[in-house]
């Protein structure tokens, strides 16, 4: 709402044409997005409604695009964080507003880093090294908005006895992200083994009959280990924003007075 519609619509409710609470309403639906140029549309009221602000998919965007939404971003929270954000784009982003840019993840976060804020740790698990651009989305998703993090990585089923070798910092966490490409096997294997919450992350990687991360995402999406969640081919993000979901709610349950251990029946 510009300065002029403000005006407008406190002098309708001064002759009476709007009533307060209409105005009221207008004005606070007005607080929910804020417009950005031609091309945006800012849902500042998410941090309200989920407990995190909106993502920049930068991909598709001009550099420009996304340095303006990043700064209405900025200017609301203290925080941003772009995603397939390119170096040219994060370069011109960076000239303008403080942060730090992750070339693996292609990651953009603007404002300083968020102490950890939640209880418990996130193991982010890859299969390959091939598989850590991926790894590495998730990663920064989570420790951008207050996760701790193990990373875990080169620990694929073609060599076993590197994941048995890990099995202690597994166990200690709260939540499991596992990405893997090829056949995608390890999070059926993982999920067989530990009783987390565990976010399977498909990456396309592999030969021919990998299919882009097809083949992967079946065997992932059909495993026989159950309760396995799996996320889009390559979405380090969603896997990464999924298991901060779970943490908020551990954190909700140890604040608000719940627990997150079993009780035992009297």
């Amino acid at each position: 709402m510009t300065p002029i519609q403000l005006l407008q619509l406190l002098e309708s409710v001064r002759i009476g044409t709007v009533s307060a609470s209409d105005a009221a309403k207008q004005l606070q639906e007005e607080e929910r997005a804020v417009q950005v140029g031609e091309f945006g549309r800012v849902d500042i009221d998410r941090v309200r409604r989920r407990g995190f602000p909106e993502a920049i998919f930068c991909q598709s965007k001009t550099p420009e695009e996304v340095l303006a939404i990043a700064r209405a971003l900025f200017q609301h929270h203290g925080l941003a964080f772009g995603t397939r954000c390119s170096p040219q784009a994060a370069a011109i982003v960076l000239a303008e507003l403080p942060g730090e840019y992750h070339p693996i993840a292609q990651t953009l976060r603007i404002g300083p880093p968020i102490p950890v804020r939640f209880p418990g740790r996130v193991a982010v698990i890859a299969a390959g090294t091939s598989d850590r651009r991926v790894a590495e989305e998730a990663c920064a998703t989570l420790e951008t908005f207050g996760a701790a993090v193990d990373r875990i990585y080169d620990v694929g089923v073609a060599g076993l006895h590197r994941l048995l070798q890990q099995q202690q910092r597994i166990a200690e966490a709260a939540v499991l992200v596992v990405a893997a490409g090829m056949e995608g096997a390890l999070p059926s294997v993982v999920g067989g083994m530990f009783p987390q919450p565990l976010i399977a992350v498909p990456v396309s990687v592999g030969y021919g009959a990998a299919l882009g991360g097809f083949t992967a995402l079946m065997a992932m999406l059909t495993s026989c280990a159950g309760g396995i969640t799996v996320v889009n081919i390559d979405n380090g993000f969603g896997a990464g924003l999924a298991a901060l979901t779970i943490l908020q709610a551990i954190e909700r349950g140890v604040t608000e007075g719940g627990t997150t251990e079993k009780e035992t029946p009297s």
